[in-house]
């Protein structure tokens, strides 16, 4: 199932989409400044107008940029604003005319089917914090305050005449950027200013603390051995391990030799902690437990593994993925051979009992029947 949705998947989505947004920056910035004329339009495009799309080319190239990092998470407004950008940047690449902008139209173009394929795939909805939505708030608050302020006092003010020179005014001021080039010419204007420096240099500390500190903790995450947020979310195609036993060291060694992505999921432990230093996927927390299953993506998941020595936690574990994701394939080992047919009714599609094939493998051996391969199979497939 996941391989019938996943040729053109989450990653290959999120890879075309940044590199649309980096050709748009740099096709952007270069054309700002060339006066090359090429392509089907390129006589038809006045210079000025040329130059205008290079330079909305790479504001273009920074919010397509934004978008693919949304898409990361799985987000659907990053999805919507991935489909609208698409058609700008291959409009921009034509009106920017010039050879460094055609890749970017033919990027763009072949870029947008693979997002609208993949539209099932990004159906998370924006979450913010409760700091991220005030930050946000007062922050255009005060661009508000300041842009409304400064057009209302514009004849206090040498260089305001227009709503544009006064945002302008309100973003220097508020940013403590302060270029010179408009001044307070009044008293009124001169209290006015000082209120936006103030209200401003406050509202642009805590966004970039709201935005820097999920960033921050991601590394601090990222150092102490756990997985991030961004890894969970480019899970795809993986293998789940519920819980960590004697029986999940030689599955996880099989999993590691073949290549295949794997995450385990189990409690704190100084066994798990040794699995992360030895580079193996690890989340800590309640196998069982709906919510650490959903981050870990058990909708995209190839396979579900249950494989410890406690077959009641490996049942209730089970059971709980099985009512989450009816359609993935789930395995589990029975240590008794008794709950065999337990673990098969809380919903694993196979149950192994390693303790029953190898005495049976033991037997057959001492009898002189050395084919274990062949016994093997045949065992697996009665199980």
């Amino acid at each position: 199932m996941v391989e019938g949705r996943g040729r053109l998947g989450v990653r290959m989505t999120v890879l075309l989409v940044m590199a649309v947004a980096v050709l748009s920056v740099v096709t952007g910035v270069a054309n700002i400044t060339s006066t090359t004329v090429f392509g089907p339009i390129g006589e038809y495009v006045p210079p000025s107008v040329q130059r205008l799309a290079g330079f909305t080319g790479a504001l273009t190239g920074f919010l397509m940029l934004a978008s693919a990092l949304g898409l990361r998470r799985g987000l659907r407004a990053a999805w919507y604003s991935t489909v609208v950008l698409l058609p700008v940047t291959a409009g921009q690449g034509l009106v920017q005319s010039s050879e460094l902008s055609f890749p970017l139209v033919i990027l763009s173009i072949a870029a947008l089917p693979v997002v609208v394929v993949n539209y099932r795939r990004f159906d998370r909805g924006l979450t913010l914090s409760t700091s991220q939505l005030a930050a946000g708030i007062a922050l255009a608050s005060v661009m508000v305050y300041g842009t409304t302020g400064t057009y209302a006092l514009r004849e206090d003010f040498n260089g305001v005449s227009t709503a544009l020179d006064a945002f302008y005014y309100t973003i220097v001021t508020a940013s403590t950027v302060g270029y010179g080039d408009v001044t307070a010419a009044s008293q009124t204007a001169k209290l006015f200013s000082i209120s936006v420096v103030t209200l401003g240099t406050a509202t642009f500390a805590i966004a970039l603390g709201a935005l820097l500190g999920p960033a921050i903790e991601a590394r601090l995450t990222s150092a102490l051995g756990k997985m991030t947020e961004s890894q969970l979310e480019l899970l795809e195609g993986h293998v789940l391990v519920l819980g960590y036993g004697e029986l999940t060291e030689p599955l996880l060694n099989e999993l590691d030799a073949s290549d295949t992505d794997f995450v385990v999921i189990a409690p704190r432990s100084e066994r798990l902690e040794a699995l992360r230093e030895r580079g193996f996927l690890v989340v800590t927390g309640d196998p069982s437990d709906e919510e650490t299953l959903e981050r870990t993506r058990l909708s995209d998941a190839r396979a579900v593994v249950a494989a410890t020595n406690n077959d009641a936690e490996d049942a209730l574990s089970v059971l709980t993925a099985r009512q989450l994701h009816p359609d993935v394939r789930i395995v589990a080992a029975a240590t008794d051979d008794e709950n065999v047919e337990k673990l098969r009714r809380a919903g694993a599609d196979s149950v192994i009992s390693p303790a029953a094939i190898g005495s049976h493998l033991l037997a057959q051996s001492a009898l002189g029947q050395d084919d274990t391969e062949a016994i093997a199979s045949q065992l697996l497939d009665e199980h």
